[in-house]
């Protein structure tokens, strides 16, 4: 054997008594070190002398590991993270200690403890977790489906979250059979998470569903929903549910009083104004009803009406026949009446005011032109003042009590409810 083995072999066998000798002075030092801080710094409460002890000294460091815990107040979401905050004194020799420990010693995660507000109790939360990007093919939160869709208000609505997505097709004739007994409108309600934003379903839709809303019409013109359609309804609801292997969440029981309420108020302010042109002597032609119709914007429906609509599509007002024939293109070349009435449904027309006073200028046209009498349901002339009160009074009037409750008259829920 070599010096150079030998000498490789000493300072080996010194490299490990080095080694031992330094763990064991670690050791003594760490032990020395517990029994400073766990010694108590106050006597005994129930072992002094007449009951009485000396002013109480600043209370020991727990040293006992518990699991960390993160306390924020209710009121403010945890958005980043907070040094650790200690209430009580640290000795001093905890601190050196951890001044002197190697860089790259791991560090215990520590409490981190904000007082709650007054009379709120302290929240424990999880660690924040960023949100996923819409980017990353992660689902991202839908947030409420806009009230233009379905208002609880106005509707039944079933919260439906699907593990795998499924046709819409197959959604919407999945219980057609059973609902089709309904006495009451059902919306279908869908996101579409192409294009990230809530939708109406349609039969000829194509979409791929893991969220979707359905909404039984509580109230329309017909009355409040009945019990036995809310049977009818929530028992297709569920079999639609387990179909899909969703959970199908529903709104409490009450909804039966929330429609008698809603169909009061629907009473309150459902209302038609009609004004009535009639002849003084000969019949009006159809040919020249048609030709002013058409001039006002008017276009001849399915219906049987004239209806002129607004930028937006929605119906302002109507002009129907007096007398029981309808309108139609073959019937007008041939017809002629001795009336026309023009209507203006209040609660689903906007600006109801404004649309009465087009409405009333149009009238007027008809009447020059006709040799016609604007005339009430009695027949009575009607004056300006009389229409001027009209306005006020039955339009203006309850579209202003539509719009204190939350529902502006000729709105999508108005559509939806005085239908």
């Amino acid at each position: 054997m070599t010096e150079l083995q030998m000498g490789l072999i000493g300072l080996g066998v010194a490299a490990v008594f080095g080694v031992f000798g330094y763990n064991k002075w670690q050791e003594m030092r760490q032990r020395k070190l517990a029994e400073a801080v766990l010694k108590p710094h106050h006597e005994d409460v129930l072992l002094a002398k007449g009951g009485k002890t000396e002013p109480e000294a600043v209370p020991a460091v727990q040293v006992e590991r518990s699991e960390p815990e993160i306390r924020i107040e209710a009121s403010e979401p945890l958005v980043e993270r907070v040094e650790p905050v200690f209430t009580d004194p640290t000795p001093t020799e905890v601190v050196d200690d951890m001044a002197m420990a190697p860089e790259d010693t791991p560090m215990p995660e520590m409490p981190v403890i904000a007082q709650p507000a007054p009379g709120v109790p302290p929240v424990v939360a999880k660690p924040a977790v960023s949100q996923p990007e819409a980017d990353d093919g992660v689902e991202v939160e839908a947030g409420n489906v806009p009230d233009a869709l379905l208002d609880p208000r106005l509707e039944f609505v079933v919260t439906m979250e699907l593990v795998e997505p499924v046709s819409s097709f197959q959604i919407l004739h999945s219980q057609r059979s059973a609902l089709h007994r309904l006495n009451k409108p059902v919306h279908w309600i869908g996101f579409n998470e192409k294009k990230r934003e809530w939708q109406r379903l349609t039969p000829d839709a194509e979409l791929e569903l893991r969220r979707l809303r359905v909404g039984l019409q509580l109230v329309n013109r017909l009355g409040p929903v009945s019990e036995g359609d809310l049977v009818i309804f929530t028992n297709a609801m569920q079999a639609l549910a387990d179909e899909l292997m969703a959970v199908a969440d529903m709104p409490p029981s009450n909804v039966l009083d929330q429609a008698a309420e809603i169909d009061r108020f629907c009473a309150a302010v459902d209302l038609e104004i009609g004004l009535n042109l009639v002849s003084r002597g000969s019949a009006f032609p159809g040919t020249k009803i048609r030709a002013l119709s058409e001039a006002a914007g008017m276009v001849l429906g399915a219906d049987g009406l004239f209806t002129r609509y607004d930028d937006a599509g929605r119906a302002q007002f109507s002009l129907q026949n007096f007398e029981s024939t309808p309108f139609s293109p073959d019937a007008l070349r041939n017809l002629t009446t001795h009336g026309l009435t023009f209507l203006l449904d209040v609660p689903r027309v906007d600006h109801g005011e404004r649309v009465f006073m087009q409405m009333t200028e149009v009238a007027k046209r008809f009447a020059d032109t006709l040799q016609g009498a604007l005339v009430d349901d009695n027949r009575q002339p009607l004056s300006d003042s009389q229409l001027d009160h009209i306005r006020r009074e039955f339009i203006g009037k309850p579209q202003a009590t539509m719009a204190s409750f939350g529902l502006a008259a000729g709105s999508p829920q108005a559509l939806r409810l005085f239908s």
